[in-house]
């Protein structure tokens, strides 16, 4: 084998093993069909929180920071989603809910996001970063977080039934278990 084909083949590679790094490092450590990890913390208005207390209904488990423009540009349409779908009626399911898990650092910038972007669901979480890496808290720990926006929509059940879908998969999968 020539020393350029060695070369060329040694970099193609080592490109593929990063993309591979990559996927994995930033891929979460739940994924569809798996049951979603225990979740009980004191929401920002102190109340204590279970995810288990919003068993028999959907959760969109929500992981985003007042600092991450993807995620405050996605916020309205979180906010038309919740509108649409929380006073419906499922087949499956008593309802559906929200709940967002900022990975934050400061406290009041989040409060002031949840404000500015009217996210009027009841079920805010601060999982405080204390690093420059900002996903080192117990919760974007636990859930395996490494980038944000992150989604994960759970069953009535507490399976994870679609993990980072798209607002239109969303609205699709809501739909269809919607008692017309």
């Amino acid at each position: 084998m020539k020393k350029q084909s060695k070369s060329t083949l040694i970099l193609i590679i080592a490109v593929a093993a990063l993309f591979a790094g990559r996927y994995l490092y930033f891929n979460p450590s739940y994924g569809d069909g798996e049951q979603a990890p225990a979740l009980e913390t004191v929401l920002l208005d102190g109340t204590a929180f279970s995810l288990n207390d919003l068993k028999g209904q959907y959760v969109l488990v929500d992981f985003w920071g007042s600092w991450c423009g993807p995620c405050r540009r996605e916020n309205p349409a979180l906010v038309d989603l919740y509108k649409t779908f929380n006073a419906k009626q499922y087949k499956d399911a008593d309802g559906f809910e929200i709940v967002s898990i900022a990975i934050d650092k400061d406290e009041s910038a989040l409060r002031n996001a949840i404000r500015k972007d009217k996210l009027n669901w009841p079920y805010h979480v601060f999982d405080q970063a204390t690093s420059l890496r900002f996903f080192n808290g117990p919760i974007s720990n636990e859930w395996g977080i490494n980038e944000i926006p992150q989604k994960f929509l759970l069953s009535p059940d507490g399976e994870i039934i679609l993990s980072n879908p798209s607002m239109e998969v969303l609205v699709d999968q809501l739909s269809k278990n919607i008692i017309n």
